[in-house]
């Protein structure tokens, strides 16, 4: 069986990733994996961990440089709309790691849920900002993490809650393989207010 049968709806072999990074630089990826679900996910990840092959994940690639010789072995890019989803519940906001972090900081604000307004302006995805702990303005978006929901490099999927985790000046615990969605508690405040905050900050 070769490492891709089965999976070739979603993973391409030497796909140039300089079109995945702000910089538009860098070479390819010898197999590149965009799944369409968890599981999709969990299975390709324990496909090419049981060859022994490395797996990274690509993100917004705002923070990002890649050799131009390129990447052996599977990048993973979360772009499918099961790893997006941005919800509300009360003062609680889950976000998928995929999704922009603008996107949910615009969300969060029009909920009247204050906090991670003071990250306004960062660029990448939720799980970018977890993954280095995003900070601006004196404020943190582990200050406001609840909870996350991380795959390991097994493809075992984990929950992590606030007591598990811990996060400093731009770096945090959740270093597993993949961040697939997490839970901020937000503050209520006035969405007028909120609004003139991100806008004076933008």
């Amino acid at each position: 069986m070769g490492l891709i049968d089965g999976f070739e709806h979603i993973v391409r072999d030497n796909e140039p990733l300089a079109h995945y990074t702000w910089f538009r630089l860098g070479g390819e990826a010898e197999y590149f994996a965009e799944p369409t679900t968890v599981e999709e996910l969990a299975d390709v990840v324990k496909r090419f961990r049981e060859a022994d092959q490395p797996i990274r994940l690509i993100g917004g690639g705002s923070n990002l440089l890649i050799r131009d010789k390129g990447v052996k072995g599977l990048v993973i890019h979360l772009s499918a709309p099961a790893f997006g989803g941005i919800s509300v519940k009360d003062n609680i906001v889950k976000a998928g790691s995929g999704a922009k972090l603008g996107h949910v900081i615009s969300t969060a604000v029009r909920e009247g849920l204050g906090g991670l307004e003071t990250l306004v302006g960062i660029p990448g995805t939720i799980g970018g900002a977890l993954h280095t702990n995003a900070t601006a303005h004196s404020g943190d978006v582990g200050q406001w993490t609840r909870a996350a929901r991380v795959m390991t490099r097994s493809g075992e999927i984990l929950s992590r809650t606030r007591d598990e985790l811990s996060f400093a000046y731009r770096e945090s615990s959740l270093d597993e393989l993949v961040i697939l969605d997490a839970e901020f508690e937000l503050e209520r405040e006035d969405p007028a207010e909120l609004t003139k905050l991100v806008f004076d900050r933008a």
